[in-house]
């Protein structure tokens, strides 16, 4: 028997596995399948071209000559199916968001886009775009390198555009600013967005509100910089982020103004136009105070709201996203619009998948809808 041949076979039926089941077993078996769904799940083409390749060479080289063998390939056979059940999970993402934008913003607000084929199926890791220029390592704060952050905008400046500031993900105690939801800040840079990427304090050094604050202090550095860049003057400003960057994003639109957020900088303008949550974590801070969970600071003025997140995540469970649609829905003006991804799993917002470009799409759409509707300065 091929040996080499069986360990792809056998890794690849693996990763099917860990993409299509929430595994939430002992820690080493968790860390495990956490990190391969968190990449195959967005791209199974890469293991599917694996397998053709390895079981092409096993053939031509004539390893395939025992009944063993021939286990080997109808594996190969196997996880290949599921791969392709994988793929066309994530490609369902299009049709739910689109519905979703629909169902909350009115019929006819979705639009429906080509996938960029290209990009997905033969460079998912290539994130940056020729056109847009990334601006490193600009100071907001105090604090060295955890109050830099990164500017994306196109080459050619083109003025008069919206602003989106994002936040990373960590658990609050690791992350940086030049990881996640790249291909959403460049897709937006590359249509004349100013995007802003940041690094902000975390734990244990740093503690809530810290981080909150340092949110606020991104969101008054927008306000006044992001023309230098090609903003609009008085541009609107989404907030974004994605898991514990997402609690951020959230309590950030929920406290416009605050004072005990913003000290040194009260009358700083830190509202927000509207917030998208990616994957995120939308409960309670970890010391469990209530007012650190954005499901008790609804309010009636709220901003627009997009929440996305997988139904098989494996760090949070969908209730707790849900838990704030249905806060916010009950009291606010604006819409909610809530979009439960089939078959996404934590952290999908890393690479160009049909499921993040979908969502992407999904994304412009909103702000498009919600840009229309924007009161003048």
């Amino acid at each position: 028997m091929a040996v080499g041949y069986l360990v792809t076979v056998v890794l690849a039926a693996l990763i099917v596995v860990f993409c299509l089941v929430r595994i939430r077993g002992p820690k080493p078996l968790f860390f495990f399948s956490y990190r391969l769904g968190l990449v195959f799940n967005e791209m199974p083409f890469v293991v599917l071209y694996a397998l053709a390749a390895s079981t092409a060479l096993a053939f031509a080289e004539g390893d395939i000559a025992t009944a063993a063998d021939r286990a080997a390939v109808g594996l190969a056979v196997v996880s290949a199916a599921g791969l392709v059940v994988v793929a066309r999970r994530g490609m369902r993402t299009a049709t739910v968001v689109r519905g979703a934008l629909d169902e909350a913003l009115g019929a006819g607000t979705a639009t429906r886009r080509r996938p960029p084929l290209a990009r997905i199926l033969l460079r998912p890791f290539f994130r940056r775009r020729g056109d847009v220029r990334r601006v490193g390592n600009l100071g907001y704060g105090d604090a060295g390198r955890r109050n830099l952050l990164d500017v994306y905008h196109h080459r050619s400046r083109p003025q008069g555009g919206a602003v989106l500031i994002h936040f990373h993900g960590g658990h609050y105690d690791q992350g940086r600013k030049s990881t996640q939801s790249l291909p959403l800040l460049h897709r937006l840079a590359s249509r004349g967005w100013v995007c802003i990427s940041a690094n902000y304090r975390l734990r244990p050094a740093f503690s809530h509100p810290a981080h909150l604050i340092d949110a606020k202090k991104v969101i008054a550095w927008a306000r006044e910089h992001a023309e230098e860049y090609g903003a609009a003057p008085g541009a609107a400003v989404f907030v974004a982020g994605s898991s514990a960057g997402g609690h951020m994003a959230a309590l950030a639109a929920l406290t416009p103004g605050e004072p005990a957020y913003q000290p040194g900088f009260e009358e700083a303008d830190t509202s927000v136009t509207a917030a998208i949550a990616l994957n995120g974590y939308l409960g309670t801070y970890f010391d469990g105070d209530p007012a650190t969970s954005p499901v008790n600071l609804a309010r009636p003025d709220a901003p627009p709201f997009l929440i996305a997140h997988g139904d098989l995540d494996e760090l949070v469970d969908t209730e707790n996203p849900k838990a704030l649609v249905g806060a916010l829905r009950a009291v606010s003006t604006s819409p909610v619009v809530y979009a439960e991804l089939p078959g996404a799993h934590h952290a999908f917002d890393l690479l160009h998948s049909f499921r993040f470009e979908a969502l992407i799409d999904g994304i412009e759409d909103f702000a498009a809808w919600v840009r229309a509707r924007e009161k003048p300065l």
